[in-house]
């Protein structure tokens, strides 16, 4: 290819993956399959290899680059980065409005999400994005423009119709689910969990490798403008469309309001629906929509007087700790668990939360018989926020971490740079218990009728002592044991054979092997055995890549492929041809909920074959939820509140003509 050739041909690529970057990441509605999209950034990076000159600064493939940095540089703020004047009730707002209501007429409000993240600002200059800087101490931030690059929804380059220069600020937060994973990860691997969304995105921030922070999931919502490049607008709301039509996130709920009246109302649904938001969100902020009036009104030194944030009452509940337990998990951590009196708390009820580890424990100095707040870091997971102490009576015990693993009684060791104690013994019983029901979970081997309580039994009438030993258990022993559910238990077990490799890698429970990892890492084999003396890993310099290779490399993983021979079982790659890259649902993710008049299995086998992506829960990413009957009203609106269509089974029969 000529150079002049490859110049067209890399302009075309890097719009063409802009384009499916902002369908998926900001619209949430993409247009093709992910091994389209594979190919694109593929193409694009072999030219980019043969032309380096060529290479430009909006392209894809920079959004990580750069070494580790030792300090960041500071930016200053013009104007400041102010914040909110925060109000806590209704009366509040009410003496707001009516100091707006002596100094101006004629306006009305906006009521928006405030997002519980980091505060960020963003500058574009020639259209490109050349700097992004933390809100700091609102005169002067940290300059984060590596980091933020590795966010696939913020846009590199803007469209002609956006200013040349600009400057945009918003909030960069973590994604609930995102958060969960990364704790669990953190904890598998021996490592201190965050305490909420809001500490793990401010963590990541701080991290001074770019490479580290776009393993974060992160996001961002943007939803004012900075110093330049959006006095045009004669609106808030109108200013905010121009940031999605320029390729911006933006909060996925806006209202406008007359009266306070409406306000109120306004404020009240946002409370309803702030658990089915992928971000965390501590309150509603309340705008005057007519920018002309911005300036009439100023600010004070600490912020706008045209806008107020109103902060939700704190969401925790109050019970007593009854015990604290230690569980096993299939890493030998120690967990310490608060049992609790159970509590309704955000919709469910709440009987344990965990401590974490022995040091979480000192630190907020949790007793049994303590008086305690419980909150749902992240909305989902109970913790406790804070002890009552002066609720307590001297009846409280101090809670000491065992000395022996309670299961097994084996020996507990604490690695190095870790915070959690193990148990070293490799044959405990509780390892063994918690590896089968992860080797057997829906996202791995999907092996029915195997999950908490057979997986228990399996280990303690020593029907298998390895996870491999499942494929090889006494077949009349399994049925005696659980009857008819012990036939589909064996059933399941052949066909968890057939599954792919990312599958399989994923189920081996490898520390740092998640879903998308193994995909990714299974993508570059065409079988499992390939992936033993992989010279593909060892280039990777990833410590998940290090991770697999001490797997493979450990007495139990060389036992491990040698049981794997001998069962001859050689999980292959998702053969490309099997992958959709057409169709009515091609790359949409669908959700199928409530009773059908089909089995739901037939419906995820047409949807696939449609070229949609089965989820077992909805996310912003999901297109479709295929509701039957007897499906409550929280998750429509939840869906919908994500921008998820709701559609039934006749409609979806109509799509899949």
């Amino acid at each position: 290819m000529k150079r002049e050739e490859a110049q067209s041909r890399i302009a075309h690529l890097i719009d063409e993956i802009k384009k499916h970057d902002r369908l998926y990441y900001v619209e949430a509605r993409p247009i093709i399959g992910d091994r389209d999209y594979d190919l694109l950034e593929k193409e694009l990076v072999s030219l980019e290899k043969a032309y380096p000159e060529l290479v430009r600064a909006d392209s894809p493939t920079q959004r990580v680059s750069g070494e580790p940095i030792s300090a960041f540089a500071a930016v200053r703020h013009d104007p400041p980065m102010q914040s909110l004047d925060k109000t806590h009730s209704k009366s509040e707002l009410e003496d707001f409005d009516r100091f707006i209501r002596k100094e101006v007429s004629g306006f009305t409000y906006v009521v928006e999400p405030k997002v519980d993240g980091v505060s960020l600002s963003l500058r574009y200059e020639n259209r490109l994005l050349a700097r992004a800087a933390t809100r700091g101490n609102a005169l002067v931030g940290d300059a984060v423009t590596n980091h933020i690059r590795t966010i696939k929804s913020v846009p590199l380059s803007l469209p002609e119709d956006a200013p040349e220069t600009l400057e945009v600020r918003g909030e960069v937060y973590m994604t609930r689910d995102g958060f969960v994973k990364l704790n669990e990860r953190a904890e598998e691997e021996g490592l201190e969990p965050f305490a909420n969304p809001r500490n793990a995105c401010a963590g990541s921030l701080k991290q001074l490798d770019p490479k580290v922070v776009a393993s974060r999931p992160l996001d961002i919502v943007i939803y004012n403008a900075g110093g330049i490049g959006c006095d045009g607008f004669n609106s808030h709301s109108e200013m905010v469309a121009a940031f999605k039509r320029w390729g911006f996130p933006i909060a996925p709920w806006f209202k406008s309001a007359s009266t306070m009246s409406e306000v109120f109302d306004a404020i009240d649904e946002l409370q309803r629906l702030r658990h089915s938001f992928r971000f965390e969100i501590d309150g509603a902020v309340i705008k005057i929509d007519e920018r002309k009036f911005h300036d009439v009104l100023g600010a004070t030194a600490h912020g706008p007087r045209w806008a107020r944030a109103y902060k939700y009452a704190p969401e925790r509940a109050e019970t007593i700790v009854e015990a604290i337990t230690v569980q096993v998990g299939r890493t030998g951590i120690l967990t310490p668990v608060a049992e609790l009196k159970p509590i309704e708390l955000a919709g469910s009820v709440i009987s344990r939360a965990t401590l974490h580890n022995a040091d979480q424990i000192a630190r907020q100095d949790v007793r049994v018989l303590d008086h305690v707040y419980i909150v749902k870091a992240g909305d989902v997971i109970p913790a406790i926020e804070s002890v009552i102490t002066e609720k307590r009576t001297g009846e409280e015990k101090v809670f000491e971490m065992p000395s022996v693993c309670p299961v097994c009684g084996g020996e507990i060791v604490k690695n190095e740079g870790e915070v959690a104690l193990r148990c070293a013994n490799p044959a405990c019983g509780a390892k063994l218990k918690r590896r089968i029901e992860h080797f057997a979970s829906r996202n791995a081997l999907d092996i029915k009728c195997l999950g908490e309580k057979v997986a228990d039994t399996i280990v303690e009438m020593k029907l298998a002592e390895d996870i491999l030993d499942l494929f090889t258990m006494n077949e009349l022993m399994v049925i005696g044991y659980f009857g008819k559910n012990g036939e589909k238990l064996l059933d399941a077990l052949d066909e968890a054979k057939k599954l792919p490799l990312h599958r399989w890698l994923f189920a081996i429970g490898i520390p740092g092997v998640g879903e998308t990892i193994a995909k990714e890492i299974a993508a570059k084999h065409e079988t499992f055995f390939d992936l033993v003396d992989s010279s593909v890993l060892k280039e990777d310099k990833r410590v998940v890549a290090k991770a697999i290779i001490d797997f493979f490399a450990s007495d139990y993983g060389q036992k491990f492929v040698s049981t794997m021979k001998a069962l001859d079982l050689n999980p292959k790659s998702e053969a490309k041809s099997e992958i959709k890259t057409s169709g009515p649902l091609v790359g949409m993710g669908c959700v199928i909920t409530g009773t059908l008049s089909r089995p739901r299995g037939e419906y995820a086998k047409l949807i696939e074959l449609a070229g949609g992506v089965i989820q077992s829960s909805v996310t912003s990413k999901t297109k479709y939820l295929i509701a039957g009957a007897n499906v409550g009203e929280s998750k429509t609106s939840k869906a919908r509140a994500l921008g998820t269509t709701v559609i039934g089974e006749a409609e979806l029969m109509e799509m899949l003509k």
